[in-house]
């Protein structure tokens, strides 16, 4: 039987991987309708496992997936591989062995991964698409290089929602049920009055424990009846991206940084990893969002920065706390600038190179990099700056009405670099 054959033969053993596939045949078990497609891969139930395919000796089961995996490397036929996670419990446990995170192989695979750092040789291509009809927003991962004529491979989606003294983004697994009363929501962007300011909020917790927003906005949320056992309940802080004032463009360009508290910035030293990396998408349960809940007033202040007083070049040095401490070094978050462009005298205009992947003019246009941090030995001539600091890490930029490009890279994930670039959607009353 050749290896081709064998794909085939498991595909159509499983059958669909909708929901109603897996109702068919678990017998006696059913679902509720609030649960996704989502959490149908992260479930423990038994799947198959009186198939012939659940007895495969390891040896040959691991042969199988190692080829599948080095063999099925792009999107669309990558789901294959999604497909040999979902026959049974010895066939997923061999997948999420063999599978490398994206920060390693450089491909996303599982849900989760939307939630993993990108790699650390070159970068993830996605685009997004932006409806002003429905104020959604849909990324998609790059199948090809054209993207103004690709649908691309999707992977979140956003819905902007306007208050009285904020707006809110909204982030969901789901192209068309974006809810925070979804069990496919993963988090969302809140902004200020001005459109200077936004925070970051995910359904899980940083490593190092990030600030959760004040219970009294988030308690409707507990007590609604819309709320379901496996409904993501706690909502942290892990990052805040600003933009400097500029009333009517005055001081030139867009200015941002990004405070990354989920990101350490020893991350990008030599060795460095980003601890504390998700193994689901979202929290298993209730009981696991509320035992890892901080409720303490201080650990929040201590978490949190002060935007009122403070100008860049003083979060940017003082942000982790003054310290000889290693610890305390570890602890500082990593922070993301804007890289600043360049006036071209022929054009007339600021300008970056994106190496082809922006080609329309937009004031929404940055690339991200490392800002250096003077805490932990700012670089001279005789020391230049580590060349990971001097990486584009994320770009953003417009090639077409309602069409944007966003290439992201390590330590970012899929889902922190959609919701900085949500950030630069938004209405800035007091940046131009």
């Amino acid at each position: 039987m050749s290896f081709r054959s064998i794909v085939r033969d498991v595909r159509d053993g499983i059958g669909s991987l909708s929901r109603r596939g897996f109702e068919v045949r678990l017998s006696g078990h059913h679902r509720g309708k609030s649960q996704g497609a989502v959490d149908e891969l992260h479930d423990q139930p038994v799947v198959i496992q009186d198939s012939c395919w659940a007895s495969l000796p390891p040896e040959l089961l691991r042969d199988v997936i190692k080829r599948l995996e080095a063999s099925e490397s792009t999107w669309p036929s990558r789901k294959n591989v999604v497909a040999c996670a979902s026959v049974c419990r010895s066939w997923r446990e061999m997948c999420k062995e063999i599978v490398r995170s994206p920060e390693f192989c450089g491909k996303l695979t599982f849900p989760v991964s939307l939630k993993q750092p990108g790699p650390r040789d070159g970068a993830i291509q996605c685009f997004i698409k932006r409806d002003k009809s429905t104020l959604t927003y849909h990324l998609y991962l790059c199948l090809s290089p054209a993207v103004l004529v690709e649908n691309g491979k999707f992977l979140l989606s956003a819905k902007r929602t306007r208050r009285t003294t904020c707006t809110e983004y909204i982030i969901s697994t789901d192209a068309e049920n974006i809810s925070r009363s979804s069990n496919t929501y993963i988090g969302k962007l809140r902004s200020n009055f001005l459109g200077t300011k936004f925070v970051i909020y995910d359904t899980q917790p940083a490593y190092n424990r990030a600030a959760i927003s004040q219970p009294g906005k988030t308690s409707r949320r507990f007590y609604s009846k819309k709320v379901s056992p496996k409904f993501p309940s706690g909502s942290y802080n892990i990052a805040q991206v600003t933009y400097e004032l500029n009333v009517l463009g005055t001081r030139g360009p867009r200015r941002m940084h990004c405070i990354m508290h989920s990101i350490p910035a020893s991350a990008l030293d030599a060795g460095g990893t980003v601890p504390g990396q998700p193994d689901h998408l979202l929290p298993r349960s209730l009981d696991d969002s509320f035992g890892s809940m901080s409720f303490s007033k201080s650990s929040i202040m201590d978490r949190s920065v002060d935007f009122s007083s403070s100008r860049f070049s003083d979060i940017v040095g003082g942000a982790g706390g003054i310290g000889d401490e290693e610890d305390e070094a570890k602890e500082r978050p990593l922070i993301l600038r804007n890289k600043a462009p360049r006036w071209h005298e022929q054009l007339q205009c600021w300008c970056l190179n994106f190496r082809g992947r922006v080609t329309v003019a937009s004031v929404k246009n940055f690339q991200l990099i490392a800002a250096t941090q003077p805490a932990a030995g700012a670089p001279t001539p005789s020391q230049p700056a580590p060349p990971e600091h001097d990486k584009i890490i994320l770009q953003f930029g417009k090639v077409a009405k309602d069409m944007f490009t966003m290439d992201y890279r390590y330590p970012l994930s899929a889902f922190q670099a959609f919701a900085i670039c949500l950030s630069s959607f938004d209405t800035k009353l007091a940046c131009e």
